[in-house]
């Protein structure tokens, strides 16, 4: 049953015995939205009577131009400079646990510029609270409504200067895309990326707003993040251009490819190894590039994953180890699924049950390896302070290829010969 708050206002401010009884039984947002339309002395009393930590969980539904006002209140300096540097403290921790969606976000990414205005209020009142909030920071707010202590909506200042000061706000709500500080990564990057409105407002876990994010600014994170993350993988230097002299690509690029050279050679080592086993099982030579393919793809897909992560800030060597067992895991899942459908093939096309269940292996086996390598080896050169975008593709290629040859031929030696 909702509680009239209209009510609860006038047996809080007459019944002096019992205010903090009657206050208490309200939920949060509901006290931060009586507390507001109190007088002055009798906030003054109530503050006096309540909890420091009372104080901060109902100060915090409230607009930090309302907040510093009611806080005002407190006689005593220290227990108000107290009650303020915790709650300083609080919007700092879980501000900064928002912003762990990119490393290179700052707490200065979150606007306060914003006030927060009850539903029953007319545009005048509105008005009002632009007027005092404008005269103390130089600046425009938000207009965020609110009902019982929540946020509902906001209504554009573009609105407000074409009606008449007497007209209530509820008629011109319109909804504000909203999302939690306690959300995962990826829905805090699906919503500051995707969604098409030009702010977000932060919530706290009660639903009181914590900050004003603006699209563009996220926006600027993010914008030069695909091309470099496109040139890293490559190989290239970010600063090359289509139409650089042709030395200036050579100067660019041979170091990369001299190096891919050399790793080549090592998965050309395997064969050189097992040439026996070839010269005699010359059908295992059709499935090379199946394995080395299908290596090479699966490490792509964790290292694209993985990169992600390093690049959002939400991974790193030091955590990373669960991560990297899952990768494993799924490559193991993936490997018998593809190793299943190969086995099948090699059965029916070859007649040959033997090379089904090498090849099947091999793919298990070149499937784990891409898991592992394609998760630990960014996070090994992140450690070591090199680009995991420019130079993890080629250590993951050459695992999987290596490794891939040596289980089919290896396997192919041991099984079949």
């Amino acid at each position: 049953m909702k509680i009239d708050l209209a009510l609860k206002i006038k047996e809080i401010a007459h019944k002096s015995l019992d205010r903090v009884t009657l206050l208490r039984e309200l939920s949060l947002p509901e006290q931060s939205a009586v507390l507001q339309e109190l007088t002055s002395h009798v906030q003054h009393v109530l503050l006096m009577q309540l909890r420091d930590d009372e104080i901060v969980n109902i100060v915090d539904h409230l607009d930090p131009r309302l907040a510093e006002k009611i806080l005002s209140r407190i006689s005593d300096e220290k227990r108000r400079l107290r009650i303020i540097k915790k709650i300083k403290i609080e919007v700092r921790e879980k501000i900064e646990y928002f912003l762990r969606f990119h490393p290179k976000a700052t707490t200065a990414l979150i606007s306060f510029n914003y006030v927060l205005v009850p539903i029953n209020a007319t545009v005048g009142d509105a008005a009002d609270a632009i007027e005092e909030h404008y005269h103390d920071t130089g600046t425009f707010p938000e207009i965020f409504i609110q009902e019982r202590g929540k946020l509902i909506g906001e209504v554009p200042m573009s609105v407000l200067v074409r009606q008449r000061n007497s007209l209530v706000l509820k008629k011109f709500i319109q909804p504000v895309q909203t999302i939690t500080y306690q959300a995962e990564v990826i829905d805090i990057i699906d919503t500051l990326t995707i969604s098409k409105r030009k702010k977000i407002v932060v919530l706290d876990h009660d639903e009181s707003v914590l900050g004003v994010i603006y699209a563009d600014d996220v926006l600027n994170l993010f914008g030069k993040m695909p091309m470099e993350s496109l040139y890293g993988v490559s190989g290239l230097d970010e600063n090359e251009r289509p139409m650089d002299s042709a030395w200036q690509k050579f100067s660019n690029r041979s170091a990369w490819l001299v190096l891919n050279l050399f790793t080549a050679f090592l998965a050309g080592s395997m064969i050189f190894i097992f040439s026996d086993t070839l010269d005699a099982l010359v059908i295992l030579a059709m499935y090379i590039p199946i394995v080395a393919g299908m290596g090479g793809n699966a490490g792509s897909q964790t290292f694209a994953v993985m990169l992600r992560g390093i690049t959002l800030g939400t991974i790193s060597l030091n955590n990373g180890w669960p991560a990297i067992k899952n990768e494993i895991l799924a490559g193991f899942y993936n490997g018998l699924l593809i190793g299943f459908i190969v086995a099948l093939i090699s059965l029916i096309w070859n007649q040959s049950a033997l090379l089904g269940l090498v090849v099947g292996l091999s793919m298990v086996g070149v499937h784990m390896v891409a898991g592992f390598a394609g998760a630990f080896i960014p996070l090994l050169l992140k450690r070591l302070g090199k680009d995991p975008a420019a130079t993890s593709t080629i250590f993951i290629t050459t695992a999987t290829d290596v490794l891939g040859l040596f289980f089919l031929l290896g396997l192919g030696t041991l099984i079949m010969m």
